[in-house]
């Protein structure tokens, strides 16, 4: 393959990924930075996202939004069944119903952070902070490239099974991730 060619798939690569974080800081954290209005499930309309100053300056088109929506490697947003709305999956710093109903989980799930976070989880257990919900991973490899993000990772063993047993809600959303309101320590296993 031609040097220009890789360089440019590159590029184009990097483009997508700065578009796919502004999509999440608008979708889930300021859609009024951007003048958009959000319903209470958290839809954006996709004609209206796409007339904001900033997305235009992404130079982001319906096209590329539905190449960013597919190719995500987290499947960070969805579409509504009509194809008009659009909206993240989970995440949000602001209030939103996504309709998720409360399931069973596997008996052990997965939590990425860094060697730094450790002595406030072992202390506090693992808090939302400012989200709706602790994020959780069914595999160690996931819960590894999350907590990546912030320096060696560090990989918590969450007891869920037990944890729900003991009257804690958890639910999965749409691309895989599990969700609980907090986990105590005493439900996590520590290196």
């Amino acid at each position: 393959m031609d040097g220009g060619i890789r360089t440019r798939r590159a590029i184009m690569e990097q483009q997508l990924v700065r578009m796919s974080r502004f999509l999440s800081y608008l979708l889930r954290h300021h859609p009024e930075a951007e003048g958009l209005s959000m319903d209470e499930c958290g839809w954006v309309g996709i004609d209206d996202l796409l007339a904001t100053p900033g997305v235009r300056r992404h130079g982001m088109t319906k096209d590329l939004l539905a190449r960013i929506v597919a190719k995500n490697d987290k499947q960070r947003f969805e579409y509504d069944d009509g194809g008009e709305r659009i909206r993240a999956r989970q995440g949000h710093s602001r209030s939103v119903s996504l309709g998720w109903k409360a399931v069973m989980p596997p008996e052990t799930l997965y939590h990425g952070t860094s060697a730094h976070a450790l002595f406030s989880i072992r202390a506090k257990g693992l808090q939302r902070r400012n989200r709706h919900h602790v994020h959780l991973s069914s595999d160690v490899v996931t819960a590894n490239k999350v907590g990546a993000r912030h320096g060696p990772p560090v990989v918590l063993v969450i007891h869920a099974r037990e944890m729900h047993l003991q009257g804690h809600e958890f639910f999965v959303s749409a691309n895989g991730i599990w969700l609980t309101e907090s986990v105590p320590a005493g439900f996590i296993d520590f290196p």
